[in-house]
């Protein structure tokens, strides 16, 4: 049985739904709608000053509410899948027609030019032409983020599993611990020893563990790797 790629999209919206904060979508927005109106030009210049995204005041009735998705939604899937969320001109790849003709069409409907973009990808494609379904976000205000675009291919079925010892320290440990363990399974202990002891098995266990620390250590250090929640929407790491 072959195991089917992961779609980020799908993967976002099973994100949102197991979200335990019951979140009415309209709502929210209400709530962002009028806090732009209310604040008028003052909170758009504040947030042009002390940061690249930028809350836009589109139609509501135009918008979907499958696309529009938490700060908090966005964060769980690129820690989950060790992906960033950057502004796009971090972005090296090639954003596709199918794209840009997305944002004409939502301009032309709500009125407004965007700006503010911010893009999922994995981290080498801000540094590395390739094609692993990048999603891309306009600001809405209020942490949330409206979906535009989706291209390229879906990420690799077993990149979830592949990615979580990342996540945290305690995930590293528990990983490093069961290979370890069938690392010592499959060595011969007779190439070490005469005996074939609990005793001699634990040791080598041991011996096994500072091993695979070590190798966790160097490579980490050396490459300036870091864990998931660290780098999910940083721009300096570029683990």
């Amino acid at each position: 049985m072959f195991l089917e790629n992961t779609d980020l999209k799908r993967a976002l919206n099973h994100a949102r739904h197991k979200d335990n904060q019951d979140i009415d979508i309209h709502e929210e927005l209400d709530k962002i709608f009028k806090a732009s109106d209310d604040h008028g030009n003052k909170i758009e210049k504040k947030l042009l000053k002390n940061s690249s995204t930028v809350a836009h005041q589109l139609n509501f009735d135009l918008l979907e509410a499958e696309n529009i998705y938490h700060i908090n939604h966005i964060k769980k899937i690129c820690i989950d899948y060790r992906l960033r969320f950057l502004d796009s001109k971090y972005f090296k790849g090639t954003i596709p027609p199918e794209a840009i003709s997305k944002i004409k069409q939502i301009e032309k409907a709500h009125k407004t030019e965007l700006s503010g973009f911010k893009i999922i990808a994995p981290s080498k494609l801000f540094k590395l032409k390739d094609k692993d379904d990048p999603l891309l976000f306009v600001p809405l205000g209020n942490g949330y983020y409206y979906f535009i675009h989706k291209w390229g291919n879906d990420l690799h079925p077993l990149r979830k599993v592949l990615m979580w010892p990342f996540k945290n320290i305690v995930n590293l440990l528990v990983t490093i611990i069961i290979l370890s363990y069938f690392t010592t399974l499959i060595t011969p202990i007779g190439l070490f020893t005469k005996t074939t002891s609990g005793y001699e098995f634990w040791l080598l266990f041991f011996f096994m563990f500072k091993w695979a620390i070590a190798v966790v250590l160097f490579y980490g250090f050396a490459k300036g790797k870091n864990f998931n929640h660290a780098i999910w929407n940083s721009r300096y790491c570029n683990s």
